[in-house]
């Protein structure tokens, strides 16, 4: 009730035993507080927070337009909702080396388990879209020193994200640059690389051979990478793979069908069968165990059964 029970540091401990625990950790993006106890009771792994999708909500492109303030309020909310160790993405760690300084304190005291800082310029681009510019190894291997600097929970994950791959025109020119550019963000600290919009799985196996941390596959739809399987993904040796945007996607795509029913029929009576049922939501967000915590102050009746409406 009200938060996991799991500490921050607990998560940020599982986080970094499931990197190297050699299995795929499979990180689908909770687009609300709501949607991270469904990941977890579904067997996943952990929990992604996707600023792609806090922009989305905010009805705002992805290029950086939201603030660390916005960010670091909702990896509280998701992060509270769940014992699984959750991973944010905090894009450029809003400026340079002081900011990104103090974005870590917000994010590490917003109890997230691990984030990514990425080494595009500002104003950012959507990692998987054209027209994007990085910043040089130098200034990126300081935003990743800076972080590292910073935190002060040494399981704090900090992950580099290099979007370098797809500046290039070139895919031997890009992924030769994506090499060299994650070999020095290692360098630079970094626990873990996430190679963006990496085109193909001789790339990832590339970008695996060139550093001895743990690596990131991004699957989103629509993206320059395929949606390899998991298998696929953990064949070639990466750590942990994300699925940023999909519960979104998925979950826009129903309102969108439901409305246009709604519009056209002028009831929603055809599509119940197919929404959450209201005991379910009461799974979800921990009904009963707020019925029961004070019963003297206020009491009420939580339906039973997943089944009933």
């Amino acid at each position: 009730m009200l938060y996991a029970s799991a500490t921050p540091n607990q998560k940020r401990a599982a986080l970094r035993a499931g990197l190297a625990s050699g299995t795929l950790q499979r990180y689908p993006g909770a687009f609300t507080p709501l949607t991270a106890p469904l990941i977890e009771q579904l067997g996943f792994e952990g929990v992604y927070i996707s600023g792609a999708v806090m922009a989305a909500e905010l009805g705002m492109p992805d290029i950086g337009l939201t603030t660390l303030s916005e960010v670091a309020e909702r990896g509280r909310q998701i992060s509270r909702m769940t014992e699984l160790p959750t991973l944010i993405d905090a894009d450029t760690g809003f400026g340079e080396a002081m900011n990104v300084a103090r974005a870590v304190h917000e994010l590490e005291d917003a109890g997230v388990s691990g984030l990514h800082l990425e080494d595009q310029v500002n104003p950012k681009r959507c990692g998987h879209l054209d027209g994007k510019e990085v910043v040089s190894a130098d200034v990126a291997a300081q935003r990743i020193a800076a972080a590292v600097s910073a935190r002060r929970d040494s399981d704090l994950v900090i992950m580099a994200r290099t979007d370098i791959r797809g500046v290039h025109g070139s895919s031997t020119e890009g992924l030769a640059a994506a090499v060299d550019r994650a070999k020095a963000l290692e360098a630079a600290g970094a626990d873990a690389i996430f190679p963006e919009a990496m085109a193909t799985l001789e790339e990832f196996a590339a970008i695996r051979a060139a550093v001895q941390v743990p690596i990131l596959a991004n699957m989103t739809e629509f993206g320059k990478s395929a949606l390899f399987t998991h298998q696929e993904l953990a064949d070639v040796g990466v750590n942990i793979a994300i699925h940023p945007v999909s519960l979104l996607r998925i979950a826009m795509g129903a309102i969108e069908r439901e409305l246009g029913l709604l519009a056209e029929s002028g009831t929603l009576d055809g599509a119940v069968e197919r929404m959450q049922t209201r005991a379910r939501l009461y799974e979800l967000n921990d009904y009963a165990a707020y019925s029961s915590f004070d019963e003297g102050v206020f009491n009420f009746e939580v339906p039973g059964g997943a089944t009933h409406a």
